[in-house]
């Protein structure tokens, strides 16, 4: 593999284990809140997406800060189009209730 190409590969294999990561949390959230055990899919779901992407920096990177820094740019890049694409739920502005009690 050329030098240049070097440094692009970490950055899109960054890219694509939080790619990884955050599609599978996504997935992990739709399921776990149908399930009947959500607790088991969230624990499970963390640890396996966990292990791969830690497994897939330290693959990455062979050892080489700069590598590790440039797969962690990817992932970040990743994290950033994934809350792109999500977007945030619709605001609902609605007054506070007036509680009746000693801290009003």
């Amino acid at each position: 593999m050329s030098e240049a190409m070097i440094p692009v590969s970490a950055l899109l294999a960054g890219v694509l284990l939080g790619a990884m990561f955050f599609g599978g949390l996504w997935w992990t959230v739709r399921k776990g809140m149908s399930s009947t055990r959500p607790g088991l899919w969230f624990a499970g779901s963390l640890l396996l997406r966990m292990g791969l992407t830690l497994a897939g920096f330290y693959f990455v990177s062979a050892g080489q800060w700069q590598r590790l820094l440039l797969c962690l740019a990817g992932f970040l890049l990743a994290r950033f189009i994934a809350a792109r694409l999500v977007g945030t739920p619709p605001r609902r502005d609605m007054p506070l209730a007036r509680r009746e009690g000693p801290c009003t």
